[in-house]
């Protein structure tokens, strides 16, 4: 029996897939099992910064695995220590819950507001329209966008949602309710859109006036997408909360939420947990991937990256009228197009090229930090090939 029929006959279809099975994957290529090698622009949708199976990663894992795979945070483990650590000396100084995923980081960080908030009866949050924050129901709620809400109804009470970039929106719905504003510092499902100039900034004001936190979703723009660490940092504008996953531990499971040792008091011993949060494999994971980032100086990298996809991307535009805008901040890219994206997601990849599509209309790459410049013209070369022959009409 072969993969896709292994996959219909006992694998719920929640997921669109291709019909492709990838057997392994090193640096920016992947192969398929018919030995098929694909230049992967998306890896592990967004997960892959590092690339697939990245070598510091994975013997920090081996060697881990023959140590202590899982024990419960009832214990101390040094390598969890040394994490959180790591994480607080590159940010700003704060504390750090660990948990698996994006959507878990951010609802711990929605039930450390409402722990947090003083008096009781404020438990709003702010979040925006095109936001992202994740699939379970609380996160979900925060995800100002209506398709995720459809036959999920009652969805949580005390969200509000405000146009991204909209500063005098935001004032205006600040009541005697409202505890925090939620935001992406770029929002990445969202289309990669790019906040007006000022506009975290004018947040952070709106927050300290008014006494609300200002929690930053970096699921996406964290751990060194922007050419940053973390994407606040490119903005000059620091949260009171922070969530982290995706690229955190090198494309194993892990996420975390940090806050300043103040606001952390308020999640209390039995609050909030997670069982395999902060594990010894994904702590030693998240902690070669530091390393990794910082002895290959791949935050430079990544902002080399966005000046190539720039320039490419940008001549580009000046040659095929299907390319509205162009967003990039060092490895986080959008290209708009005047048409759905999927079409051309499906002609890359007939040409061994992988990317995404997302908001219908808007072509996404996150590719990993060790991309090197040669990948990285070739694929524009296929993306410009691809849209230029639709431009004309033309599918090859």
């Amino acid at each position: 029996m072969d993969v896709l029929k292994l996959f219909q006959q006992y694998v719920i279809p929640n997921y669109g897939r291709y019909p492709i099975a990838l057997t392994h994957g090193e640096g920016s290529y992947v192969w398929d099992a018919e030995g098929n090698r694909y230049l992967d622009l998306f890896p592990g949708w967004g997960c892959g910064l590092l690339g697939h199976c990245p070598g510091p990663v994975v013997e920090a894992v081996r060697e881990q695995l023959g140590r202590l795979i899982h024990v419960p945070n009832s214990w101390y483990t040094e390598v969890q220590g040394q994490w959180a650590k790591a994480l607080s000396e590159r940010s700003f100084g704060g504390q750090a819950f660990f948990c698996n995923s994006g959507t878990e980081a951010n609802e711990a960080a929605i039930k450390l507001v409402r722990l947090h908030s003083t008096p009781k009866h404020r438990y709003k949050i702010i979040t925006f329209e095109g936001s992202f924050h994740g699939r379970t129901l609380g996160s979900l709620t925060a995800t100002a966008q209506p398709k995720y809400h459809e036959g999920l109804g009652p969805l949580m009470a005390g969200f509000v949602y405000a146009p991204f970039g909209d500063l005098d929106a935001v004032a205006r719905l600040i009541d005697d309710e409202t505890a925090a504003i939620m935001i992406e510092p770029i929002q990445g499902e969202g289309g990669v859109r790019i906040p007006p100039d000022g506009f975290l900034a004018g947040l952070r004001k709106l927050a300290d006036e008014r006494d609300l936190l200002l929690v930053f979703d970096e699921v996406q723009t964290g751990f060194g997408r922007t050419g940053y660490w973390f994407g606040y940092q490119a903005a000059g504008v620091t949260p009171d909360i922070m969530t982290l996953s995706k690229a955190l531990c090198g494309g194993i499971a892990g996420a975390a939420m940090l806050t300043t040792p103040q606001i952390a008091l308020s999640l209390r011993p039995g609050m909030h947990a997670a069982t395999f949060g902060g594990n010894p494999i994904a702590a030693r994971a998240g902690i070669a991937a530091i390393e990794m980032i910082e002895k290959q100086n791949l935050l430079a990298a990544a902002l080399r990256l966005g000046e190539i996809f720039q320039q490419r991307l940008s001549e580009l535009q000046q040659q095929c009228d299907l390319i509205r805008e162009i967003r990039i901040r060092g490895a986080m890219i959008g290209m708009e197009l005047a048409i759905d994206g999927t079409s051309t997601v499906k002609a890359c990849l007939e040409r061994k090229l992988l990317i995404n599509c997302t908001h219908g209309t808007v072509i996404r790459l996150l590719p990993a930090m060790t991309l090197t410049e040669e990948q990285a013209h070739q694929g524009c070369d296929i993306l410009a090939e691809v849209l230029k022959a639709q431009a004309t009409g033309s599918s090859r």
